[in-house]
């Protein structure tokens, strides 16, 4: 008699292995009751932070050896970032209403697994194509990753140390491109651009033993009814079709009528999505938060934010690489997140204790707003680089975490996951639009010294535009910001 191929998953799931595939553990006794044991989760999720921001800045050193080797154009060697963050943009914020249902610490766990063993994959690639469908799992396991590294934070720390929970995060993050850029160049230059990959896995293996024992259970999980389905798809098709709109324009070989039909598929989907989520029972995105100014404003900046941090990763190993090598490009370009680094480490510390949240983000995008304006008519060389572009990167790792802390205050913890996955969902669409919008005034612009001034212009009105965004932040009442919402 032939089994039922129901009744023997449902016997496989009751199995205690099975059981324990899905079942969160609980942290040792002894870490539970240290006095500052949330530090030990926050230090963790570190791991996370700076795993996912190194790859994406480590990847773009790998662009010039891509291209030699496959004989691709700037364009198609492009999606080897782009349809990583396209899959970012579609699953984060899923992934964290899945997370908030079924244990943010699971699939944190289980993200570093997949984002590992991807990275081994990718390392080993044959072609471009191959190497471009491995980094797309890769970006699922970073999902899992992403959209809940913030959640973990906000819901282990006290409230009243979030920001500077958080601050220790996005400085993980700076670590991770601070390296980024200097270690791809070196490895790109001596043991080739696999090792780019590769690197990848040490860290991995060592993240998720860590975070089996310090990263603490989820204690309030989420209703676990329905999912907007058509939603996530409308949202995938729409940055889908947007980046592959500017990348066609940016010389990736698709007919006119291609480039112009991707345009207007991003329009009418986002429009279908932007209808689906104020028209469905149970919406991808919980309308609520995006009209909550607080939340929305915030969201805008962290997606002019990134795409300000990530055009320079690819506008200098483009114009300085061709000139001066991977190597010296990546040493330069560190300047930038290592100002990061201290900007969302130090202001905490620097910035007197009085002042919001709103006015940290005010000052930060305003600082960064210079730095682009005054690189504007300066030659493009390291003497100029290297100190604007620490400028810049203090004003945006000051902008950052206070940005977050904002919209992370909003939401209530119970959909913590969600509002993890809508921080990072904006912030890897800002870096593909980065990615996308330089490569494109690259191919507009043939000549390497105007091309880099008018990349820089581009990026100098995005950050003024960060800047109006915090305008309109509510005005919080003395050191308080507004609270949660009520969903």
């Amino acid at each position: 008699m032939t089994a039922n191929p129901s009744d023997v998953l449902s016997r496989l799931a009751e199995t205690p292995l099975a059981h324990a595939l899905r079942t969160e553990r609980a942290r040792p006794r002894q870490i539970r009751e240290l006095p500052n044991g949330w530090w030990l989760a926050v230090a963790t999720v570190c791991f996370g932070a700076f795993m996912g921001q190194l790859d994406a800045s480590i990847a773009t050193l790998t662009y010039g050896a891509l291209r030699g080797r496959f004989h691709a154009s700037d364009a198609a060697v492009s999606w080897v970032s782009l349809g990583y963050m396209l899959v970012l943009v579609a699953l984060l914020v899923p992934v964290g209403r899945f997370s908030d249902a079924h244990g943010r610490k699971l699939c944190y766990l289980y993200g570093f697994l997949v984002f590992t063993a991807a990275s081994a994959a990718c390392g080993l690639a044959p072609t471009l194509a191959a190497l471009i469908a491995f980094r797309l799992v890769q970006a699922f396991g970073a999902a899992l990753l992403q959209a809940n590294s913030v959640a973990l934070v906000t819901t282990s720390a006290p409230r009243t140390r979030m920001r500077a929970a958080l601050g220790v995060q996005a400085g993980a993050q700076a670590l991770g491109l601070a390296l980024g850029p200097a270690l791809g160049g070196l490895l790109v230059s001596t043991l080739g651009w696999r090792w780019v990959f590769l690197v990848n896995v040490p860290v991995g293996v060592f993240a998720v033993v860590a975070g089996h024992y310090l990263l603490p259970r989820t204690r309030t999980k989420a209703s676990t009814a329905g999912f907007d389905w058509p939603g996530l798809a409308l949202l995938a098709v729409s940055s889908t079709a947007l980046l592959l709109g500017i990348s066609a324009a940016s010389g990736l070989g698709l007919p006119g009528i291609a480039t112009a039909g991707a345009f207007v598929v991003a329009a009418v989907a986002g429009y279908c999505f932007w209808r689906r989520i104020n028209g469905a029972r149970l919406p991808l995105i919980d309308p609520i938060l995006l009209r909550t100014r607080q939340i929305s404003a915030g969201l805008v900046g962290a997606l002019g934010g990134y795409l300000v941090l990530f055009g320079p990763l690819v506008l200098v190993p483009d114009v300085l690489g061709a000139a001066h090598g991977a190597a010296r490009a990546g040493l330069v370009l560190t300047a930038l997140p290592l100002g990061f680094a201290a900007g969302a480490l130090g202001a905490n510390r620097v910035l007197p204790a009085g002042w919001t949240d709103r006015r940290r983000a005010l000052i930060g995008s305003a600082v960064a707003a210079a730095a682009l304006a005054a690189l504007i008519p300066l030659p493009f060389d390291p003497a100029a680089l290297i100190p604007l572009y620490a400028i810049l990167g203090l004003g945006l790792g000051t902008f950052t975490p206070a940005n977050n802390t904002l919209v992370m205050g909003a939401i209530p913890a119970r959909a913590a996951g969600t509002g993890g996955g809508l921080v990072n969902m904006t912030r890897g669409l800002g870096t593909a639009l980065g990615v996308a919008l330089v490569t494109l005034t690259l191919y507009l612009v043939p000549d390497p010294a105007r091309a880099a001034h008018a990349a820089t212009a581009v990026l100098a009105v995005v950050a003024v535009g960060v800047f109006a965004s915090n305008l309109l932040h509510p005005r919080a009442a003395g050191r308080g910001e507004a609270g949660p919402l009520e969903l």
